[in-house]
């Protein structure tokens, strides 16, 4: 049975990549008929506005521009996906709305800058739900996902390295970390994701462990662990065999395409 609230009007804050275009389609397979999509010039595919039924197209710093197309979509509900840097969002050309908004935060990062973006959504009447509503077959399930069988010690590994990165994201230093034989090669710290992979697949050799959890308390209205191909390609690249993700809290971007990925690359996918 559809739920009711899917049938009210969706609005859609769309950054790049194709994570977009999952939530439009799970959208329209939960029963939302009116979809308004807030588009962002270099960004948001192209392709994507003819998938809804309206769009508003604005640079990247345009908030005020983006509070008032909140406003007239006549939604309730807006939901936030795709790659929006948290810089960009602010530092490219902003306009009087974002410096107002920038002025009144004492630190500057995802958290705080995304935080500031859903308390003025709020103001205006459309609250920001949980960016993996509508995803749930793009969640990562229990146990084995993809690839090949884990062997004993990468299951070791895996357990291990779920530890370690749970205290990592708690101490908000990182969500990823690469491991072997219950050594920690590299942490997730500001270079990103890809970086730290490749840092401890070298060290690894061509048989160390990735895990990635989401972080206590993480706010997924805007900030969700992600394995996507890109992932799994740099993952290949750089000698890991096998990864962790968190059950029910990392999205499979998309999951079908992740799923052969890893079997083509010969990857183990495990949901802790």
């Amino acid at each position: 049975m559809t739920n009711p609230a899917h049938q009210t009007p969706l609005f859609l804050i769309a950054g790049g990549g194709d994570y977009p275009r999952l939530v439009i389609e799970g959208a329209r397979r939960a029963g939302v008929a009116r979809i308004v999509m807030a588009a962002f010039e270099g960004e948001t595919l192209p392709v994507l506005a003819g998938m809804v039924d309206a769009v508003e197209w604005m640079r990247v710093g345009q908030m005020g521009r983006l509070l008032e197309a909140a406003r007239k979509s006549g939604a309730a509900r807006s939901l936030m996906a795709g790659q929006i840097a948290p810089s960009h969002l602010f530092n490219l050309r902003p306009d009087f709305k974002a410096l107002v908004l920038l002025a009144k935060l004492r630190e500057r990062n995802a958290e705080t800058l995304f935080g500031a973006v859903a308390t003025e959504l709020s103001k205006a009447g459309v609250g920001l739900i949980s960016a993996t509503t509508y995803l749930d077959d793009h969640l990562a399930t229990h146990g084995p996902i993809a690839g090949p069988k884990l062997k004993p010690r990468h299951l070791a590994d895996l357990e291990f390295g779920f530890r370690v990165a749970k205290e990592m994201s708690r101490l908000d230093i990182g969500q990823t970390v690469v491991v072997k034989n219950g050594t920690v090669l590299a942490v997730e710290a500001f270079e990103g994701t890809n970086e730290a992979i490749r840092r401890g697949g070298a060290l690894g050799r061509g048989s160390a462990t990735l895990v990635k959890v989401s972080k206590p308390g993480q706010d997924t209205r805007f900030d969700v662990p992600v394995i996507g191909t890109r992932t799994l390609e740099v993952a290949a690249e750089s000698g890991i065999r096998a990864i962790g993700v968190e059950a029910g809290a990392t999205l499979l971007l998309d999951r079908p395409k992740v799923c052969a990925e890893a079997a083509r690359l010969g990857i183990s996918l495990h949901g802790q």
